[in-house]
């Protein structure tokens, strides 16, 4: 499965020009900053936006090209909102019963009960919609596009409204869409660590155009892609599986290729794999196994590359632990006191307190 864009749109002086393929199966994530055309590509693989210039194909069925157009309702594509845009006059039932009345005629999988079960709807169903949280709103919109039975999933910002603890946990459950239903999601944000907790594959936009695309581990360990990304936050994403937990310092221990980490207590099942955004800032480096510091996470890596900017303090190090590859940013200083170089196996250090915890607050 695959969705095959190549439009234009202009907006005044703007202008959206995408040539991109993207892939039909898991979760990828359409980043970049606001303004950057982001929604408006949602909207025209929607049928949402009838002005558009040029073919949107899905699966090898063309909704749009200059001699036709697949309006929305025939397109089968389930659109969650940045507002969850639910019948205030309805209840839950009646929000999610609706849906079902609209919903195509694709054969599906996707049952009330199982949305239902999926979305933990079913304490809200007699609820008015005007009582709910924003956390429920979004889910009980998540649960009506997926009961219109669609082949795709496209989602604009659905998060951004919310605190740090309902984002947390609705990203779970958004995360797990493919697997669930069989579902492929485009998804739209400008928040990195959303990127990181769902994303199987990310593309980056600017000014109208798509700049890269690809696994998320590959562009997110690449540094020309660092201003689209956001230097600061610049880093990696590293798997790992809840091994304890250690409750009298509050502290949760994770295996990662044969190595253990530890970060702050998270409400995380034992055996359970969980997604590290691992920033570049955050990782230091050491030619021996160091003693008598505070830190505790210590990974054996060796160094890919090394790339110095001549105009800054700054070194960028590409490092490679096990099969997966890590980042550090140094001071050009260190690299030259310390002799790093390629191929050269070094000691990869990361304070605990530096694992990022959103997803579990």
């Amino acid at each position: 499965m695959s969705l095959d864009l190549t439009v234009k749109r202009r907006f005044g002086a703007f202008a959206l020009n995408i040539n991109q393929v993207f892939s039909g199966e898991g979760i990828t994530a359409l980043f970049g900053p606001s303004g950057c055309g982001k929604s408006t590509v949602l909207r025209i693989i929607a049928g949402l936006e009838t002005q558009a210039e040029g073919t949107v194909t899905w699966c090898g069925k063309r909704w749009q090209d200059a001699m036709h157009f697949t309006p929305a309702s025939e397109r089968a594509v389930g659109f969650v909102f940045q507002e969850p845009r639910l019948f205030a006059h309805l209840s839950v039932a009646g929000n999610l019963a609706y849906a079902e009345r609209r919903a195509s005629s694709i054969k599906s999988d996707i049952t009330r009960e199982k949305v239902v079960a999926a979305l933990d709807l079913a304490p809200l169903l007699e609820r008015r919609v005007t009582v709910l949280s924003g956390g429920e709103k979004q889910r009980v919109a998540i649960g009506r596009a997926l009961l219109t039975k669609p082949s795709l999933m496209v989602m604009d910002e659905p998060l951004s409204a919310l605190d740090m603890k309902r984002r947390a946990a609705i990203l779970p459950l958004i995360r797990s869409l493919p697997d669930q239903f069989g579902l492929p999601v485009l998804y739209v944000t400008h928040a990195i660590d959303e990127v990181a907790q769902i994303a199987s594959r990310m593309a980056l936009m600017d000014h109208g155009t798509i700049k890269g695309e690809g696994p998320i581990e590959t562009i997110l360990e690449n540094p020309q892609f660092d201003d689209l990304t956001g230097r600061f936050e610049a880093g990696v994403v590293l798997e790992a599986a809840i091994s304890g937990h250690d409750k009298e310092f509050q502290l949760t221990e994770l295996s990662s290729q044969g190595h253990f980490l530890t970060m702050p207590l998270v409400p995380v099942a034992i055996g359970q794999t969980v997604r590290l955004r691992i920033r570049a800032r955050d990782v230091a480096l050491a030619t021996e196994i160091p003693a008598g510091l505070s830190i505790r996470n210590v990974l054996p890596v060796t160094i890919i590359s090394i790339t110095a900017n001549a105009d800054s303090a700054f070194a960028e190090v590409i490092l490679l632990f096990g099969t997966t590859k890590l980042r550090s940013r140094v001071t050009r200083a260190s690299v030259a006191e310390l002799g790093l170089q390629p191929n050269m196996g070094v000691h990869a250090l990361i304070k605990s307190i530096s694992l990022d915890q959103a997803p579990f607050q």
